[in-house]
């Protein structure tokens, strides 16, 4: 099984947006009930917020480590589709009750995220949020799963790491 698909990590046995072992150590833990966001600082984790409280939920990834600093937005800001600057590694939603905008940031690991793993991150997101089982987030065997399936995907073509995902989805069932 794949261990990681761009800043989605796979530690222990929980899945890891983020490196919790780096600078802040801010990281997002999907659990089965919601995302968890922790930093390494503080004992306990910041109050989990359950799946069922998104209408919409996706994640933004810089491919480097250096496009999230003060001046690395500034060098990308002409490139379109690319996150930078302060929000580059972060994780965006909507709350269902409020329609009010709930976002986290998260440490870039000291790997680059390829071109094909943040493509396709982005789209399993997007495709699950569609599909309204953001949940399946939760579920560690069969994101476990879809990460060994996407993790292959190298393209930089959006409409090709969607198709992936929608039939990945489709062939784990959702």
């Amino acid at each position: 099984m794949a261990q990681y698909l761009g800043p989605l990590e796979l530690r222990g046995n929980q899945w890891v947006i983020g490196d919790p072992t780096r600078g802040d150590g801010l990281s997002v833990v999907l659990r089965p009930e919601g995302l968890e966001q922790r930093r390494r600082s503080e004992a306990a984790p910041l109050p989990a917020i359950k799946w069922a409280d998104f209408t919409v939920l996706w994640v933004r990834a810089a491919y480097r480590r250096w496009q999230v600093t003060a001046g690395g937005g500034l060098v990308g800001a002409f490139q379109p589709g690319v996150n930078m600057g302060r929000d580059g590694c972060s994780v965006h939603g909507i709350l269902h009750r409020s329609h009010e905008p709930w976002s986290v940031r998260y440490t870039h690991h000291e790997r680059r995220y390829t071109g094909g793993h943040v493509i396709a991150l982005k789209a399993l997101f997007s495709e699950l949020t569609a599909a309204k089982k953001l949940d399946r987030l939760g579920d560690r065997e069969w994101l476990g799963m879809a990460v060994a399936e996407l993790s292959s995907h190298s393209s930089w073509s959006r409409s090709k790491g969607s198709l992936l995902v929608k039939e990945t989805i489709q062939s784990l069932g959702t």
